[in-house]
This record gives structure tokens, sequence and C-alpha cells, in this order.
């Protein structure tokens, strides 16, 4: 694409903005864990064009207007996050878009919903991408993501980890006991087999849960062994960012969100992965793991809020032969 000039563009200054937000936001939704009633953080606070809001959600919203404020103060810049009119807003708010450097994409709490029940840690994603001399950039363009855990009331550790274009994954786990920091290098699994691992379709809800499954069990009579079936182990975790990150750190072996294909070529809507909830994709891949669209190829996809996204995360090569063809092959015949 044709990039503007930016001035003094440097992708550590980027990184250290988008840790701070995600340390910001982490901090706040913690508070409320641990402070308020969690039916009170279940309530609905408002539906939008792109998602639920619950009263978890809008408690952090707050933290990234006021985040977004101030860094209008250094940078112009588009923000695109669900629940914003039209899904995104200029700062500063003086400014027009046509001046603004670069696009910041957030999901402040990606995982709420388990999140707010206190079961499950949810995360902070976020991502910039220089603004394009022409339209909107996609996420391809995106040079710096960073996902931040917000972890439930339980947890003593929490982890932050972010990337540069081409400047693989760096990643820090946070002891929210001390404050120490300690680093750690991720390491997607090198099996080269699905049994006896955690791999599957995403199917959080009842919707398409019933057509999802007996595609998944499809795939998997493909690619297994006569009778290891019963030896792939599914957890649905309701969260891209967290899905993204078992296959970073070796905990999944093959994930895969088939639902935005299904509810399309069945006529009819359902809840499926927005590009806020994928804007960190580019830290799975820097780590080694393969992420792909549904069909095959690189990710690309509009950097807005309402844009349906399937996508395939595989731990290795190896896994991305064993699985691709017949996935594809599936997705096809949908």
């Amino acid at each position: 694409m044709n990039l503007v000039f930016v001035r003094d563009w440097d992708d550590g200054y980027y990184v250290e903005k988008l840790r701070e937000l995600g340390l910001r936001i982490r901090g706040s939704a913690s508070t409320a864990l641990a402070g308020q009633n969690t039916e009170l953080l279940q309530q609905v606070a408002r539906e939008s064009e792109d998602d639920t809001i619950y009263r978890l959600d809008e408690g952090v919203e707050g933290v990234l207007a006021e985040f977004c404020a101030e860094w209008g103060r250094e940078r112009s810049f588009v923000l695109v996050a669900e629940g914003l009119p039209g899904g995104r807003e200029v700062f500063p708010h003086s400014a027009h878009e046509g001046e603004a450097e670069f696009v910041l994409i957030v999901d402040p709490v990606d995982g709420t919903r388990s999140l707010m029940f206190d079961k499950r840690a949810a995360w902070t994603l976020c991502a910039v991408a220089p603004m394009p001399s022409e339209g909107m950039p996609t996420s391809r363009d995106i040079r710096v993501a960073v996902q931040t855990e917000i972890p439930t009331t339980r947890q003593c550790l929490a982890a932050q980890i972010w990337a540069v274009a081409g400047g693989g994954t760096t990643a820090e786990m946070h002891d929210l006991r001390t404050g120490h920091v300690s680093g750690f290098e991720p390491r997607p699994s090198r099996a080269s087999g699905l049994q006896n691992g955690f791999a599957g379709f995403a199917k959080f809800f009842p919707e398409g849960k019933t057509r999802i499954a007996e595609l998944e069990w499809e795939l998997f009579q493909r690619v297994l062994p006569p009778n290891a079936t019963d030896r792939v182990f599914d957890d649905q975790y309701v969260s891209s960012g967290g899905q993204l990150y078992e296959l970073i750190v070796g905990h999944d072996l093959f994930v895969a969100d088939i639902r935005s294909v299904l509810f399309a070529r069945e006529g009819r809507g359902g809840l499926c992965p927005h590009p806020y909830d994928l804007c960190t994709e580019m830290i799975a891949r820097e780590a080694g793991v393969i992420v792909t669209g549904l069909d095959g190829q690189t990710l690309d996809f509009s950097l807005d809020t309402t844009t349906p996204v399937g996508w395939a995360g595989y731990a290795n090569e190896q896994l991305r032969a064993l699985v691709e063809p017949h996935l594809l092959d599936i997705v096809r015949s949908i």
C-alpha cells in the first residue's frame, strides 16, 4: 500500500503504548472483578450492531477513552472498537480522518463471557497499522500487536505477549502478588498428529453447534487413525485471543472457527469473530503458529467492527499438512 509520511514512526514506541493500554485495562477489569458483585458485571449494558456490551465491558470503555484522549495529544489516529458510532472514532477530536497517522484497533475484553463469571481469563487485544494514503489499512498492514491477559480473581500470574511484523514474538509473565516480571519463550507444539491433544472447531453457543460438531467429526474421521477419535480433547475457550494464546504456548494443536462461512451459506445471522477478535493474530504467526483464512490463505480482513472472520490455526507445518486439505474440502462443501 502507499503510506503517507508518518513522523517518527518507531515500532518500539507503539509496543510500549499498546503494552501500557493493556495493563491499564487489566487493572480496571481486575479491580471491578475484585470489588463488585459478579451478577452486576454480567448484566447487559446495551446491544450494538457488532456485539453485546456487558457491564464489565462498559467499565473498561472509560479507560480506553481516557487513554486515547491522552495519546491524541501526541499523535492523530483512528480508533476502531466495538460500541463506537460507526465502529470508529478520530483522535484528537479536532482532527479529520484524513490526517490520521495510524489506525488503532482494540478489543478491550476478549472473553467477557467467561471473565464476568470469574471462570477463565480474558484478553485485551490491540494492534496498530499505519494509515495508507487512501482508504483504511487491512490486517496485513498491522505493524505492532499486543495482547494482555486479564486474570480471574484466583490467578496469581498473567501473561503479556507482543510482536512487531517480521520481528518475532516477545512474552512476559507477570506475578500479580509480587510485581515480578519474567520473560518466557513461546513454544508451539511440535506434535505431528492430533491424538491425545486439544483440537477442534469453535462451537460456543447453541446456534450452529450441531452442524459444526458434525463437520468436526467428519474432519477427525479423515485425519485420525482408526479408533483414535475419542482421544482428541475439546477445549472451548470463549476468546479468539485466548485460542491464539493456547496455540502459541503449545497447549492446543489445531483450532478452526467456521461460523462465518456456515452462517453465510445457511443464509442466517449468528455470532462469529470480528476483526477486533483477530487483530493480534500476527503475534501467533511471529511465534511460529500457522494462521490462515478458511481459504488457506493469509488472513486479510478490513479493520472494522462488523466483518465476519473465519480462521484456522495450526501449531506447526506438519499439522497443517495433515489437516488443512480436509478442512478446506469440508468448508467448500458446506
